[in-house]
């Protein structure tokens, strides 16, 4: 093969030398065919292999069940090798062709094989970025930070590059520059902290299994509230709930707290806790007549019944005076009133009755009591979950009355001014 190409190459010369144009010239008009013909026959070799791949590659991914190979196809694999071996044809006639240059043949066959590298990484990246797709599909890895294994890997592969390319262009063996890069590595770590950093986070995020593509995670310090798009090296990605997009340095996943609403979602509820505040003046003992009429409320009826029959067996063994109010034990509008939320919380169709349920009353305020509910609703998706929440309080707001009792408001003027 190498006598044949030799052949295609070397009949020009000693036909020029017989026109007696002098050898300088001669060997100029030589190299000028030679290049000419070497392009020709370069890219009749690209376009040949370029036919053969992509259409095989078409083929065979029509062919068989896996979307690997469409992925191959999609990305362009089979077109970035047709460009290698056309290369690798040219890097093989540099020195045949330049043989009475040597100057020239020292920087073109550098410059052939740097490139050979530069394309053989970029054949790697388009294969790296086929593999990432089709792990995306597969359910087992689409949460998984595969962005950040390609990144690395591809960093890897550049590192070499670098020092092949360096060594090639320098006359510098491998070993030399592998010393002299170990010996500036403190400069590179600080050039590439954050890279480093991003790794190294990316590890620990994959290890511990904080952060999965589809996650929704709250971050305060970036203003990030969304679901998680994309993790690589370098940052995560949140598509915020307006539509707008949030980018994190990854190590801030590590050094920095954040909310991850993953458990919520797998969990059997989401938590409905607020409260509202109930004015302290208004909050009072409950005379007989007064329980009579809120008798005539369902939902408590029978627990008045109870709890009084309870009351006045309690009252009547230790002979407690009840002309007035507050002797013995009474019932008070407030905690009627939670034992009624109770109830209407223990039959609201929208709650996980399973999970915790209850009414309770807080620290008290300068502002009034709070009323707390704290539940979980068994719709976990937002618009219903909010629903559910709204449609509860509604009722408070709605019952509180019902007890004569009063929920704080900030007093105000005619024209909204506090006074």
């Amino acid at each position: 093969m190498h006598k044949f190409v030799e052949k295609i190459f070397n009949w020009c010369y000693p036909l020029l030398k017989k026109l007696d144009l002098g050898e300088t010239i001669s060997a100029y008009l030589s190299l000028a065919v030679n290049i000419f013909i070497l392009a020709v026959l370069a890219y009749f070799i690209y376009r040949v292999f370029r036919f053969v791949l992509v259409r095989s590659m078409i083929i065979i991914a029509r062919r068989t069940k896996t979307r690997f190979d469409d992925l191959l196809v999609s990305n362009k694999t089979a077109k970035y090798i047709a460009h290698l071996i056309p290369l690798l044809f040219i890097y093989k006639c540099v020195p045949i062709i330049l043989e009475n240059f040597v100057y020239w043949e020292a920087i073109f066959g550098k410059l052939v094989a740097i490139y050979i590298v530069l394309l053989s990484l970029w054949i790697i990246k388009t294969i790296l970025n086929a593999l990432r797709d089709y792990l995306k599909q597969d359910h087992k890895y689409s949460d998984k930070p595969i962005d950040s294994y390609i990144q690395v890997i591809m960093i890897v592969l550049w590192i070499f590059a670098f020092i092949f390319v360096v060594s090639k262009i320098f006359d510098i063996t491998t070993t030399t520059m592998l010393g002299t890069f170990g010996a500036v590595s403190a400069i590179i770590i600080l050039i590439f902290r954050d890279t480093i950093l991003g790794f190294v986070a990316s590890v620990q995020v994959s290890l511990n299994d904080m952060v999965r593509i589809g996650d929704w995670i709250t971050f305060d310090k970036f203003g990030a509230d969304g679901d998680v798009i994309e993790i690589n090296l370098a940052t995560v990605k949140v598509r915020n709930f307006d539509n707008t997009t949030t980018t994190i340095p990854t190590y801030s996943m590590i050094s920095d707290s954040f909310r991850n609403w993953r458990g919520m979602l797998n969990s059997d509820g989401r938590r409905i806790k607020r409260y509202v505040l109930i004015k302290t003046s208004s909050i009072r003992f409950l005379s007989e007549d007064e329980l009579k009429d809120l008798k005539k409320i369902q939902l408590v009826s029978e627990y008045i019944e109870l709890r009084q029959n309870d009351i006045d067996r309690f009252n009547a063994a230790h002979n407690i005076d009840k002309s007035v109010l507050i002797n013995g034990r009474n019932m008070t509008n407030f905690g009627l009133f939670r034992k009624y939320i109770t109830q209407y919380l223990s039959q609201y169709p929208g709650l996980n009755k399973d999970m915790i349920l209850l009414c309770r009353q807080l620290q008290p305020t300068p502002q009034g009591v709070p009323l707390e509910i704290y539940t979980f609703s068994s719709d976990k998706r937002f618009e219903n979950y909010e629903y559910i929440m709204a449609d509860i309080f509604d009722h408070v707001f709605a019952s509180v009355k019902y007890f004569d009792l009063e929920i704080y408001e900030m007093p105000s003027g005619k024209n909204g001014f506090v006074e």
